[in-house]
């Protein structure tokens, strides 16, 4: 009689840790720590190129705002006068918010 061999089923070999491979941990975090410190330097720089163009509007809205009360008599305080200082402390608000950073 024939002796019956059992084939055991392959598995595939165990994948080596960082440890293993003598790669210390400390390289992965001071290159996450890098890619933070660059995303946040840039996303500063996009919010002082918007505060500048946003304080830019702010100058031109108020010059127009006072264009149209200079034009404007103590009896009629004109639609538009309204509109712009509305406008004004809308974006004013808004520069302000930027200013306080993400949080």
């Amino acid at each position: 009689m024939m002796a019956q061999t059992q084939q055991q089923p392959r598995q595939p070999p165990p994948q080596p840790s960082p440890h293993d491979l003598n790669i210390p941990l400390a390289d992965d975090d001071d290159a996450r720590n890098r890619i933070m410190t660059e995303q946040q330097k840039k996303a500063a720089k996009e919010r002082v190129a918007a505060l500048k163009n946003d304080t830019d509007k702010l100058l031109k809205l108020s010059v127009e705002l006072k264009n149209y009360v200079d034009k404007s008599d103590e009896n009629v305080l004109s639609l538009d006068v309204i509109k712009k200082a509305e406008e004004i402390e809308k974006l004013a608000k808004s520069v302000k918010d930027k200013m306080k950073g993400p949080n």
